[in-house]
């Protein structure tokens, strides 16, 4: 491997070793450009060893929607360490967990009130897949093993999740002899999707266990939007066709796309939905998943193989369920989604004018998402490595450049991502 570290007079004495040893994500390591060595973060900056300070136009990868280092959720962290850091929820439970399991419940719609924690977002699709089977299993059901899932959705990297996930970007193909298949079908956003999808359920709704969308926004999959009125379809004609409906909001959750959850937008109540990502603010790994009473009254009995058998080991992380506690206590005292409005006002008038330039395909907004879609991306690497150089953190994927800042991001620092971008892609 070349050694990079000469670029870098400033690399810290771990920089060379983490090169060496570290898998990176979504990387081709060979021919990557080197990562940054971060040594700090605070508010929406990311400082860099050499010195440098970069504006955070990501919250990585939409997790921490407070900024980073919230000092309320670093102190209520640093108390649940002293006290208890982690212990096994088989047979045992703690506070924060059973606190935040009940605010959880009241701040969903509906009577989704029974929470399954675990670590991650692709466990939390996991489980919800696993709930789902086996929700008709234990009602004696037979055959309903499929789920139907959309064209440029994307749910996660492990196993089930890749199955309902859409390979068609390639990330996902070469597993394709592992995965289950499932049905991929088009959003039913215009009334002749609408009847093609209306006709598979009549088809073939005895072999369904349940459809999952990401509601509002395809994230990971292209940053695609649709409208509401996609999700009162949905729930319609999962009723018609007796069949679960799962609505992953580990990316929409916790008020990215202008509402505390993306479901409250279509006044819907999914049977079965799923968080992570900016449920602890950004500081650790957590997930949940989320059912309602009739999904949960299928796994109550006396029968000890009706239990949902499944149980990661750091499941409801005490650290990780008091940082998601004060992560709440910040959407109930600060004016998160106001802030999350005027973001969305910024972004409109920041991006929305670029819809002109040559090479740009479409811009987007909701909420605190602003896209740029490209026709096309030539270089990755040196797209990113364009935006370093300006000052901000942006990764582009894809054909998209997008924003999705923290939050409490300041005008000023939301105004030089926007600035970036117009820079770069006139440049293009």
């Amino acid at each position: 491997m070349a050694d990079d570290t000469s670029k870098n007079d400033a690399a810290p004495g771990w920089y060379a070793d983490a090169l060496k040893h570290v898998w990176r994500p979504y990387a081709q390591m060979k021919t990557a450009h080197p990562p940054l060595p971060v040594t700090r973060t605070h508010g929406s900056r990311i400082m860099l060893a050499d010195g440098r300070e970069l504006i955070d136009g990501v919250a990585s990868w939409w997790t921490a929607c407070h900024g980073y280092n919230h000092p309320h959720i670093r102190q209520a962290v640093e108390r649940q360490l002293e006290a208890m850091p982690h212990v096994m929820l088989g047979g045992m439970i703690h506070e924060q967990a059973a606190t935040l399991a009940r605010r959880l419940a009241g701040l969903l719609p509906g009577d989704l009130d029974h929470v399954f924690f675990s670590d991650s977002g692709s466990v939390g699709v996991e489980v919800a897949l696993k709930m789902a089977l086996q929700y008709w299993i234990n009602r004696g059901v037979n055959g309903r093993s499929q789920f139907i899932a959309f064209k440029g959705g994307y749910h996660g990297d492990t196993t089930g999740a890749m199955a309902v996930s859409d390979s068609e970007d390639g990330m996902h193909a070469l597993f394709a002899g592992l995965l289950p298949n499932h049905y991929l079908v088009d959003l039913p956003d215009s009334d002749e999707r609408l009847a093609a999808f209306d006709a598979v359920l009549a088809e073939r709704a005895g072999t369904i266990a349940g459809i999952i969308v990401e509601p509002l926004v395809q994230g990971a999959g292209g940053m695609k939007f649709h409208d509401a009125v996609v999700l009162t379809r949905l729930r319609a004609l999962a009723d018609k066709y007796d069949v679960l409906l799962i609505f992953d909001e580990i990316f929409t959750g916790f008020g990215r796309t202008g509402t505390m959850f993306a479901c409250e937008a279509a006044g819907v109540v999914p049977d079965i939905i799923t968080l992570s990502k900016a449920l602890t603010g950004g500081t650790m790994g957590l997930a949940a998943t989320i059912a309602t009473d009739k999904v949960f009254d299928a796994f109550w009995s006396d029968d000890p193989a009706k239990a949902l058998m499944h149980g990661p080991s750091y499941m409801a992380n005490a650290l990780a369920c008091a940082a998601a506690n004060a992560s709440l206590d910040l959407f109930e005292r600060e004016p998160r989604l106001r802030q999350v409005a005027a973001i969305a006002a910024q972004l409109e008038h920041g991006l929305a004018p670029r819809r002109q330039l040559p090479g740009v395909k479409d811009v987007r907004i909701m909420g605190a998402i602003g896209v740029v879609e490209m026709e096309r991306i030539a270089d990755l690497n040196a797209l990113r490595a364009r935006f370093v150089d300006e000052g901000v953190f942006i990764r582009p994927f894809g054909n998209v450049i997008y924003l999705t800042p923290a939050f409490t991001i300041s005008a000023g620092e939301l105004t030089q991502l926007t600035d970036a971008i117009n820079r770069v892609i006139r440049s293009l």
